[in-house]
């Protein structure tokens, strides 16, 4: 029988950074002969097997950060100018892991001016009317991209454990649909990404105006019906409001360049140890050969 078609898409930063501070918080970098650290990129690929081994996606691609300048940058200069920079053991690792999964044969996708949640809009909107889509990601910003055959997989503490959200447990949790989820942030704004919103309006209040009048547009058509200070906050704030919207919102026409049929997962085992044994992966040779052989049984 013919399987399904599933595209897994991941959120290759996500996985990245959570592998690297889950075992550098310990002062495990896994160094290499080269002096190279690799604890981020081993991580990442018990994240990526995992999920694939669960998911059972028959494409997967996955969706890069291009450095920390983007056009929400040029929108908002302060926009996640709270960040730190990466740290040091972890520089090595963002193009290394690209390398690696290039020799998985999975496709990198990233563009300059934009961020990967960008792209990753862009792909599901591209494809969804053609296939299942799991967004795989830490990030709850990817849950407005939610639709009919768009799943958000997102991880929680350890290796294999997700919450994966629907159209409808979406719906069902928060009250109001996925796309409204940018409103909710114009209004309350987001601590993560440096942005306000709104002054004074915080997530409860946000989410129960949102879920009256649906948008802010509906919102701003009934400003009467806001309480006094309500009102005031939001006239105050009117443009720093707009300005928010345009940042908390995922911006799925982005020039991607992304055929699916180079997506379709067929790793080749030699030429992926011979990346892992060039990195000096530890203990990944036999992830992969129980990857590869449990492939090949379905």
């Amino acid at each position: 029988m013919e399987k399904k078609e599933h595209l897994l898409i991941v959120d290759g930063m996500a996985l990245l950074f959570r592998a690297f501070y889950a075992t550098s918080v310990y002062g495990q970098f896994m160094i290499n002969s080269k002096g190279i650290p690799t604890n981020a990129i081993n991580g990442f690929f018990k994240h990526l097997f995992s999920a694939i081994d669960q998911l059972k996606p028959t494409h997967v691609i996955c969706c890069w950060d291009m450095g920390s300048k983007t056009y929400r940058s040029d929108l908002y200069t302060d926009y996640k100018g709270n960040r730190p920079e990466a740290p040091i053991e972890l520089v090595p690792q963002f193009g290394l892991v690209k390398q690696a999964v290039e020799a998985l044969d999975i496709p990198n996708i990233g563009i300059e001016g934009f961020e990967a949640d960008d792209c990753i809009g862009t792909i599901v909107k591209n494809y969804q009317s053609q296939l299942p889509i799991s967004v795989l990601t830490g990030d709850k910003d990817l849950l407005q991209l939610l639709d009919i055959d768009v799943q958000i997989v997102l991880l929680q503490k350890g290796i294999g454990n997700y919450k994966i959200y629907t159209n409808d447990l979406f719906s069902e949790e928060l009250g109001i649909d996925p796309h409204m989820l940018i409103d909710v942030k114009a209004l309350m704004g987001d601590s993560s990404d440096n942005y306000p919103g709104v002054k004074g309006i915080g997530e409860k209040t946000a989410y129960k105006l949102i879920g009256k009048y649906r948008s802010i547009s509906g919102l701003l058509e009934n400003l009467t019906e806001l309480t006094k200070a309500q009102r005031l906050k939001i006239e105050t704030d009117l443009d720093m409001l707009h300005l928010s919207q345009q940042l908390a919102e995922i911006n799925c026409k982005v020039p991607v360049q992304c055929v699916l049929e180079d997506a379709l997962l067929s790793i080749q085992e030699e030429k992926a140890l011979l990346m892992m044994h060039d990195i000096e992966l530890r203990g990944m040779h036999v992830l992969l050969s129980s990857f590869t052989s449990s492939r090949e049984a379905i």
